[in-house]
């Protein structure tokens, strides 16, 4: 799992440093937030996810705040995501937890006059792109990992997903 996580981290940098033209600011897609719904096989994930959107978020333009706000937003969904029981809610947190912390946290750095209104439009922004790439690349990769065996040779070696997990086959 240590591995793994190292590979998730510099994977989610990775994405989102290549594709930084739309990953940072009021309107984003963050491609490589499609991850966010791999805790949901392996809890542990979360930890690889957080530290690539660390590192990520070091690089970022808009502000110190999305080191710390950003980062702590996709830990956040992530540990969200982990705890969800239907499948196919699984990215709702990863949106919900953006669309609110980093909506909030751009509304303070680019509207601190206006929060309210910056809030909302800046939430609908990050919501918007969020929501896109969930649909358009979280849940493929969440169907392809449903598959019967995928997820559980992928993370857990011999053991079935619902060993790992604790609980019944998905």
């Amino acid at each position: 799992m240590i591995a793994l996580n190292g590979v998730l981290a510099a994977l989610y940098a990775a994405v989102t440093l290549a594709t930084a033209s739309f990953a940072y600011g009021p309107i984003q897609f963050r491609v490589a937030d499609a991850l966010c719904v791999l805790p949901f096989f392996a809890p542990s994930t979360s930890i690889g996810l957080f530290l690539g959107c660390l590192a990520a978020n070091l690089f970022s333009p808009v502000s110190a705040l999305d080191i710390v706000i950003g980062s702590a937003a996709t830990l956040a969904g992530c540990l969200a995501a982990a705890r969800v029981k239907h499948k196919w809610l699984v990215p709702l947190p990863t949106i919900l937890a953006n669309t609110i912390m980093v909506g909030a946290m751009l509304a303070c750095v680019y509207t601190p006059d206006a929060l309210v209104e910056g809030f909302l439009t800046m939430g609908a922004q990050v919501a918007i792109g969020e929501v896109a790439v969930m649909a358009a690349l979280g849940l493929p990769l969440l169907a392809i990992l449903s598959k019967p065996g995928v997820s559980a040779k992928l993370f857990y070696g011999n053991r079935t997903t619902a060993q790992a997990r604790g609980g019944p086959e998905l």
